[in-house]
């Protein structure tokens, strides 16, 4: 059974969380939601998944599929998981920059922006409480930006006195690669290109300077994570995201 670059991808998401132990996770995305339940079936197993509104899954099911509830959680409720910071995100970024701080509210000035997006949304409270992962399908400059417009998830280089207490930026996951902050003052370096991927072409679709001093190949998945990931996507979602 050979992988896609769907299927690398699917399987990174999912190391996002091999030590996060017993916390509530928030896959927000397809692919997310995919490496978060693929994770619980094999590496991570005590990690907490919600049906994205109310209730704890007690099983693992495939994406559009149902399970028995073994918890509660209410909405006003995930604001006490967020600040005592027992929870890990896998938030999207529409722009990122070298020390992480994310974009998903505007292009162009805050006063006259050019495209209106999401708004800040959790992000702030994400990044500053608890660990914070991101997954970028389209690796490209217009992502990855020399400066955001507007800085809706919180950088390194922001996250200074009490802010910078609990931040935790983790990983950065794209269609190209695996990232993360451990680059000189914690600016963001390459860890792995997926299979086939060339590092020269990260660094060309990345607007700002890259550490890549110790690049590895992002690992493949096993027999059985291959078969998981159909089980868990059976109508194969991911392989839109990530088209071969």
């Amino acid at each position: 059974m050979s992988a896609t670059r769907a299927d690398v991808c699917a399987v990174a998401n999912a190391d996002l969380f091999l030590t996060d132990g017993e916390i509530l996770v928030s896959p927000m995305g397809t692919m997310p939601m995919i490496g978060a339940r693929l994770a619980r079936l094999t590496t991570a197993p005590d990690i907490l998944l919600s049906d994205g509104e109310a209730f704890l899954l007690a099983e693992t099911p495939p994406l559009g599929g149902t399970s028995p509830i073994e918890g509660w959680i209410p909405y006003r409720m995930v604001f006490d998981v967020v600040a005592a910071g027992t929870r890990h995100v896998i938030m999207g970024a529409n722009q990122i920059d070298r020390f992480g701080n994310q974009n998903i509210s505007c292009f162009g000035p805050h006063d006259k922006p050019t495209r209106q997006m999401f708004g800040v949304r959790g992000g702030p409270g994400n990044t500053v409480n608890h660990r914070t992962s991101y997954w970028v399908p389209k690796h490209s400059s217009r992502v990855f930006v020399e400066t955001v417009d507007m800085v809706s998830g919180v950088g390194y280089d922001r996250a200074v006195g009490s802010a910078g207490t609990f931040h935790d930026l983790h990983r950065v996951v794209t269609n190209l690669a695996v990232l993360d902050f451990g680059g000189p003052k914690r600016t963001m370096r390459l860890v792995s290109v997926h299979p086939g991927v060339e590092v020269d072409e990260v660094v060309a679709n990345t607007g700002f300077p890259l550490d890549i001093s110790d690049v590895a190949v992002t690992r493949l998945p096993t027999e059985e994570e291959l078969r998981l990931l159909d089980v868990l996507d059976p109508r194969g979602f991911r392989g839109k995201e990530v088209p071969s």
